[in-house]
């Protein structure tokens, strides 16, 4: 007998094969059960009859609880009504362990996310977020292969840094030895290391930011992809964050059609993703967002009105906040590019266009309110100009040193950019919430489990 995974049944039509796995529902009485049978690469019908199997075999399939581990051995039917064009009818069952408490309940009309994610370690075996995670897992390995097909150096940077790279505000310390050292907050100033060794790199792994954050978007421990190129400027920048974003969302749209059906992910928007994006200066940007204020405030949806209130309130000129890059990507209804931002609202490592005022910066902005999936831009090249902002931004020059040499010792134009796989993965899922993209989500209030 042909021992097989449910994602294999296909092959099997009309033989007898060996299933391992767990009981994920149950249906059915009488002289009838219908077990959902689950094995971690999908789900399957077992038809069980009281007249096809022993007596203790029926006893078993009607007794066992939900997530009791069992192997079930059967015929393979082909079912144009399952999901997986199969069924299995079966004809023994043996109980390796028999569950009657599973704290979670698959029917639940209206989930306890609280409750749910205190039980994350269980949760994740359920459809919707196996659903997701199973497309994190394909959204990573597009951007493992969008990067290995290109020639980039895998990079890793450390965990452990003595440096701020985005702000002070946002670090957690770690007690190291006699010193104090940070969680990184990114790759980044690492990978440019990289960048002057292998000329294009890429840094990918966990980050950091200590905000105090309860919107939907944020995570206090999240991945980030990081490439970073010698000799690119910003245009270049554009173009190989476009590239990236659309390699990776066709990926998804082609290898997880059953996930993103089973997240009844309507996927239009995502088909229409197509290179190049639309370009679009700080400047238009903010005159596109006073329109939208005012037009949203006249509307009828209580919900544009709410979020008029919201558009630009952090002023002309200010960084862009969430109800801004929302507002953008309703307007756009697609991936758009947002550059050249005020000097002052970016980092130290940024360089300045021709005329001082603007930082050759870029963000991505994805539409369906996912808000900023990539931000980067060309880094500052030029010895005395870093300098001059490492000073105006406070940051300790012992701290950096290190990073400074690299515009001592053959500094070139170089650029790249930053990208959060759990925001990308909440834009391709269209799942509300940015912690439902990774197993074990930290915010401010959850380090458990």
């Amino acid at each position: 007998m042909n021992s097989v995974t449910v994602s294999t049944l296909n092959q099997y039509v009309d033989q007898e094969v060996e299933l391992k796995g767990w009981l994920y529902n149950r249906r059915g009485s009488g002289k009838l059960l219908f077990l959902q049978f689950r094995d971690g690469t999908g789900i399957v019908q077992v038809v069980v009859s009281k007249k096809e199997v022993a007596e203790e075999v029926f006893e078993a399939a009607r007794r066992i609880g939900i997530e009791s581990s069992i192997t079930v051995r059967g015929k393979v039917s082909k079912d144009d009504r399952s999901p997986i064009g199969v069924e299995v009818h079966g004809s023994d069952l043996q109980v390796m362990q028999e569950v009657h408490d599973y704290p979670i309940q698959i029917s639940e009309d209206v989930p306890n996310i609280d409750k749910l994610l205190d039980q994350r370690h269980l949760w994740v075996r359920s459809r919707v977020p196996r659903a997701i995670l199973k497309v994190r897992s394909e959204v990573v390995q597009a951007i493992r292969d969008f990067y290995y097909e290109r020639g980039f150096v895998l990079y890793d940077a450390p965990i452990i840094t003595p440096a701020s790279c985005e702000g002070v505000s946002t670090l957690f310390e770690v007690p190291y030895f006699e010193e104090t050292a940070y969680l990184t907050q990114s790759g980044q100033l690492y990978g440019e290391t990289g960048a002057m060794a292998f000329g294009k790199v890429v840094v990918f792994g966990p980050t950091f930011r200590a905000e105090k954050s309860k919107t939907r978007r944020h995570l206090t421990e999240f991945w980030m992809v990081e490439p970073e190129v010698a000799f690119l400027e910003l245009d270049g920048i554009m173009d190989l964050a476009e590239q990236q974003i659309q390699y990776v969302v066709n990926r998804a749209l082609e290898r997880c059609k059953f996930e993103l059906n089973e997240l009844e992910r309507d996927t239009s928007i995502l088909e229409q993703v197509s290179k190049p994006f639309p370009r679009v200066h700080y400047e238009e940007a903010q005159k596109v967002l006073q329109k939208l204020k005012a037009d949203f405030a006249e509307s009828d949806d209580e919900e544009l009105k709410k979020l008029s209130g919201d558009i630009l309130k952090q002023g002309l000129g200010a960084d862009l906040g969430a109800a801004d890059e929302t507002a953008l990507g309703m307007h756009y209804k697609q991936c758009v590019c947002i550059h050249h931002y005020p000097r002052e609202v970016k980092a130290f490592y940024m360089k300045p266009d021709e005329t001082g005022k603007y930082a050759l910066g870029v963000d991505v902005i994805a539409p369906e309110g996912v808000g900023e999936i990539v931000g980067g831009g060309q880094r500052e090249d030029d010895l005395a100009a870093l300098e001059a902002q490492i000073k105006k931004h406070n940051v300790p020059p012992e701290s950096i040193d290190w990073y400074v040499d690299l515009r001592k010792y053959g500094s070139v134009p170089h650029g790249g950019f930053g990208m959060g796989v759990e925001r990308c993965v909440q834009w391709i899922t269209g799942c509300r919430h940015v912690r439902e993209t990774i197993p074990f989500p930290r915010t401010i209030n959850r380090t458990k489990p």
